[in-house]
């Protein structure tokens, strides 16, 4: 039987009942004494979000170990305008110093990544940063030799369109795929996970945005994630685990660039439902095409 240690402080429970409420998994009930318990038969089912502990306003609830006077208040949100410019202002950063990022940033950063939300809160995202510079020279070297040695044994007009200027420029020198960038995050998750590829972008999402607001340049690389598929010991040298497969790549460090300004991106097209369409009377091939879009 799993063990949740869901724990109440009747001194300062106010029987408001919003725990039992929110709770996803429906587990919490209210006692005869009307404060909250999740019967030993229950406890299987919880998904541990913690959303008890979360929203309890008197601090009355302890869960798994967590205690309400060791997490921070929901109360220094940022002003809606400043965070849209945030968003607004991201860049893609392709120009970096050779240099690590202070231990501070990078602790921060790390601390960011066990908020990103996973789907059935699955929570089990693998994360391997390489921290330091000289380390992902290494790598770096180690994948940029390798490349070299697939170019070089293709036929010039075997590699076509842009892909044919990145090749000699590769083999001029320049990093094409890591950008000169001191820092790499690779964002793993289990294969069997209800929702890997999605927890797995996610979490770089979140983490990309908070890098943002500390000033550290930051780049999604799909070159880098091809390699890892094509070059499976580069899993091994990032000590990605068993059974867990690399989702994607971000890139990141201390830049000298500094954008002044937003850009001006085209509209996406945006549709505003209304709800009445006559789709009752989709025609069979319609539903075909459909079915075969959606997969």
């Amino acid at each position: 039987m799993t063990n949740i240690n869901f724990k109440v402080d009747k001194t300062k429970c106010i029987n408001c009942k919003k725990c039992a409420n929110d709770c996803f998994a429906k587990i919490i009930k209210m006692s005869a004494e009307n404060t909250p318990l999740i019967s030993e038969e229950d406890e299987q089912y919880c998904i541990k979000c913690q959303h008890c502990l979360a929203i309890c306003p008197t601090g009355a609830i302890s869960i798994l170990e967590k205690n309400p006077e060791n997490s921070k208040p929901c109360s220094n949100f940022p002003d809606s305008e400043q965070l849209l410019n945030l968003i607004e202002s991201r860049r893609s950063i392709r120009i970096y110093k050779h240099e690590n990022l202070p231990s501070k940033d990078l602790q921060k950063l790390k601390e960011i990544l066990k908020f990103s939300p996973t789907g059935c809160n699955n929570h089990k995202l693998h994360f391997s940063i390489i921290d330091d510079v000289e380390v992902m020279d290494r790598f770096r070297n180690r994948t940029n030799n390798k490349i070299k040695k697939i170019l070089l044994s293709l036929p010039i007009n075997s590699v076509k369109n842009k892909f044919a200027k990145y090749r000699k420029e590769f083999l001029n020198g320049e990093d094409i795929i890591f950008r000169g960038a001191p820092h790499m995050i690779v964002v793993s998750s289990p294969i069997n996970a209800p929702c890997a590829n999605e927890d797995g972008i996610i979490s770089l999402s979140y983490f990309e945005l908070y890098a943002q607001s500390r000033g550290i340049g930051t780049l999604w690389c799909g070159f880098a994630q091809i390699c890892l598929k094509l070059f499976p010991e580069l899993c091994e040298f990032l000590q990605i685990p068993d059974g867990y497969k690399p989702i994607y790549v971000m890139l990141f460090g201390p830049t000298n660039v500094k954008y002044q300004r937003t850009i001006q991106p085209e509209e996406y097209t945006i549709t505003s439902v209304k709800g009445d369409s006559n789709i009752d009377n989709m025609s069979f091939i319609k539903k075909i095409k459909r079915f075969f879009w959606n997969i």
